[in-house]
């Protein structure tokens, strides 16, 4: 029955999702092509709205993605489809679970097309040297590749933005706990969310800092990070990061189990 749920669930975000792809990965290939004419004003503009237009269609990807899950969210559980879905010989953390997996694919998806289109648009010889230049130091400190620095980076980004979404799935569930203004304290309690995420971020940072010097210079001076410390600052992400989605999920889990209320 999860695969079936699965289904109808990237079902209902792709086919809106496909189309700020298509759009992303277009403009990429324009932005592409115009730049690399020389020698012409015209092109040189033109390739310039193309750039934004770009890079308004990777935050829209983005945007589109969280929006979409969270309203199919909210219509699946606690809108007109809830009475339907509620019906369903399927136990609520299944259910949960069938949009904490959609979650994972389509941003997977979308971080994806998101790294081909700023490689179709702006690869080039030159931007990549000056990448190699910039995180080689890292990658030596690392014994890795700056390839895996940069794998890294985006890893992090994609766990901040699962972070979010979890946030706003907390968010919708106590919100609608409420008998008035569901919407109101849904956005409240998803901000109200993702603000203890961070200061969880950065009190275990905290926690750490206090025994690690040039880690704890973070909060009390401005010097420049040293290349080790912002070797710990990525491992700190990537650990905490993946403890808030976890504890997140089960806490929504757990919410979602005891009952909803539905409109």
């Amino acid at each position: 029955m999860l695969k079936k749920l699965l289904k109808y669930d990237l079902q209902n975000i792709y086919k809106v999702l496909i189309v700020f792809y298509s759009l992303s990965l277009f403009f990429g290939v324009l932005t592409r092509i115009f730049l690399n004419i020389d020698n012409s004003f015209i092109m040189s503009i033109i390739g310039q709205i193309c750039t934004g237009t770009t890079i308004a269609m990777i935050f829209n990807i983005l945007i589109n993605n969280l929006m979409r899950l969270w309203v199919r969210f909210k219509n699946n559980f606690y809108g007109d489809e809830s009475y339907l879905t509620h019906t369903l010989p399927i136990n609520k953390k299944t259910l949960y679970l069938s949009k904490f997996i959609t979650s994972i694919i389509t941003l997977f998806s979308s971080v994806l097309v998101i790294v081909v289109t700023l490689f179709i648009a702006y690869y080039s010889k030159e931007n990549i040297e000056f990448i190699k230049n910039l995180l080689l130091p890292l990658a030596t400190v690392y014994e890795s590749t700056v390839v895996t620095i940069v794998l890294a980076f985006i890893f992090v980004c994609f766990l901040e933005i699962m972070n979010i979404l979890q946030s706003g799935y907390v968010g919708i569930v106590l919100g609608h706990r409420k008998n008035n203004n569901k919407m109101m304290f849904s956005i409240l309690f998803g901000f109200g969310t993702y603000i203890l995420t961070q200061f969880f971020t950065i009190l275990v940072v905290f926690g750490v800092a206090l025994f690690n010097k040039d880690l704890m210079n973070l909060f009390y001076t401005m010097d420049t990070l040293s290349i080790s410390t912002i070797k710990l600052c990525i491992y700190l992400a990537i650990i905490i990061y993946t403890l808030n989605i976890f504890i997140l999920y089960f806490v929504n889990s757990k919410l979602f189990n005891k009952g909803v209320n539905v409109d």
